[in-house]
């Protein structure tokens, strides 16, 4: 792109306009004179691999940053943005893959903090009737449905992210900026987001959407801005481009979109699970006699809507939560609530689906996370002492394998993006030093990641397979269940509806399945249909 390109636009038009943005972090140049560019009333993609610069750019427009070198024009005015507050009154938001809410307050609470309804003399109360009523008429009028009376620790993460627009919106935003906004929805959760842009797009709103899913990008996107290090690549019109397109532009090579394995046949079991009964945070029954095995050299997956017990099963599994009834064995051993060290020791590794709660210690730096777990073991210990060098050479292999970005072992890990602290905890537990694991239970491993650390870590875990360990997948992405697994079981309310092959069923049957139906009675309407 010309970096005059502002003054060779039509800026009536134009909502956003960026102008050679540059942004230098101690450790990485993170926007090096990127120009950007959004029409008013589109939905236009901003994408990229983790570090490309994506989330640093919004920040500045939406002020958390300011640019060391750059101009930035909204609705054709030259501005300058010192914080939020200069951005919402410019009518810009942002709702940020972390939600910023408080859980002990009402969804109508949240909506209107910092600018509630006033009531009384002098004007010292809040108003919360007319809070309701201003919330519920938002809710309305942009198809975003939720309880204004409920609290938010209460209400599931799609809930919480449509407060997150409620938000803006009553703040009056006509920008709104998503970042990777499908992170922690589920796919229905994700059809009902896509429901929710179109509605804002209808009523005149401006959309950025940062993303890495390419098919999100097809499916909802007016046209595409890409980085990769810092810079733009490109930007194309939504209907001009592919996926495989994208993907270069984003990587700068060929990317493999399709996961290629071999068939192979398993081995003898290694994990086996018998009609085991967990209780959930509420001493609620959330998992109802389950029994599966997972055998040597192949991968189980396990589909599901979130909030069918997927999580207190692998909790159970991975000895971070008792089991009420029923066993579990690795290699014929009974591991039933042994520790997690107990459990690890035997030979399980697990990829946590919540990094900041189970997979990290966000105040340490990266080297430190990237041998949680392994720091009593050899080499990482000598005679009781941390042997600082084989830690850091060992972290510095892992960067580089990975492509943490950036490339900084002695970092703070909180200070990383999202994408790239999943790339810690994922390349901790499946490099395999000192020993290899017998079994690894993986929940939600690309969640928050680029499509080339996707493409990398599905390879590892088929070649992990390949080696004879056997691994239980618990994910989100269909695709992912479909390409990775060898076999699928699908989880409702704690119960197993059915096993399948991937060759066996489409999308829809398993999505049938995932709604509570078993597997017997999807045959059935199949055989019926046919």
């Amino acid at each position: 792109m010309d970096l005059n390109y502002v003054e060779n636009l039509d800026l009536s038009g134009i909502a956003v306009a960026m102008k050679g943005i540059v942004k230098q972090f101690p450790s990485v140049l993170a926007n090096d004179h990127v120009n950007f560019e959004v029409r008013k009333g589109e939905i236009h993609a901003l994408v990229g691999e983790n570090g490309a610069g994506k989330t640093t750019l919004m920040n500045q427009l939406y002020g958390l940053y300011t640019p060391d070198e750059g101009e930035v024009f909204i609705n054709g005015r030259k501005t300058i943005i010192n914080g939020p507050k200069d951005a919402i009154d410019m009518g810009i938001g942002m709702v940020h893959q972390h939600f910023m809410l408080v859980d002990n307050q009402t969804v109508a609470e949240n909506v209107v903090l910092g600018s509630e309804p006033r009531r009384g003399p002098l004007k010292l109360f809040m108003d919360s009737g007319r809070a309701r009523k201003i919330v519920i008429e938002l809710s309305k009028k942009y198809g975003l449905a939720v309880d204004v009376d409920a609290y938010i620790e209460d209400i599931p993460v799609g809930m919480q992210q449509r407060v997150e627009i409620l938000k803006i919106l009553y703040r009056g935003a006509e920008i709104l900026i998503f970042d990777e906004p499908t992170a922690v929805l589920t796919p229905q959760e994700t059809e009902e987001l896509f429901k929710i842009l179109l509605v804002l797009k209808e009523n005149g709103k401006t959309i950025v959407f940062i993303t890495h899913k390419l098919n999100e990008v097809m499916a909802i996107t007016d046209r595409v801005t890409v980085m990769r290090l810092g810079k733009v690549t490109g930007q194309v019109n939504t209907k001009d481009t592919n996926p495989r397109q994208l993907a270069n532009m984003m990587v700068g090579r060929e990317v493999l979109l399709r996961v290629e394995k071999e068939e192979k046949k398993a081995g003898e079991t290694v994990l086996e699970i018998k009609d085991l009964h967990v209780k959930d945070n509420r001493n609620l029954d959330t998992v109802n006699g389950v029994s599966f095995v997972v055998r040597r050299g192949e991968i189980v997956g396990i589909a599901g809507v979130a909030g069918n017990g997927q999580t207190e099963l692998v909790e159970a599994i991975t000895g971070l939560r008792k089991v009420e009834k029923g066993r579990i064995f690795l290699n014929g051993e009974d591991l039933t609530n042994h520790t997690a060290l107990e459990i690890r020791e035997a030979g399980m590794t697990h990829i946590p689906e919540d990094r900041h709660k189970r997979g990290m210690i966000m105040q340490y730096p990266v080297y430190y996370n990237l041998i949680l777990g392994k720091q009593d073991e050899e080499p990482f210990s000598q005679e009781g002492f941390i042997n600082l060098k084989a830690v850091k050479t060992f972290a510095s292999d892992v960067v580089e394998t990975f492509d943490i970005r950036p490339k900084n072992i002695n970092m703070i890990a909180g200070n990383l993006s999202g994408g790239n602290q999943q790339k810690v905890v994922v390349g901790r537990e499946i490099s395999i030093v000192p020993i290899e694991p017998k079994v690894v239970v993986v929940s939600q491993p690309t969640r928050g990641l680029d499509i080339g650390a996707i493409e990398f870590i599905h390879k590892t875990l088929i070649s992990m397979r390949d080696k004879g360990i056997a691994l239980l997948l618990i994910s989100m992405e269909l695709d992912e269940i479909f390409s990775l697994s060898d076999r699928i079981l699908v989880f409702y309310e704690g119960q197993i509806m059915g096993e399948v092959a991937p060759h066996e069923v489409n999308r829809e049957e398993i999505g049938l399945m995932m709604a509570g139906h078993k597997k017997t009675e999807v045959v059935r309407e199949r055989s019926d249909e046919s």
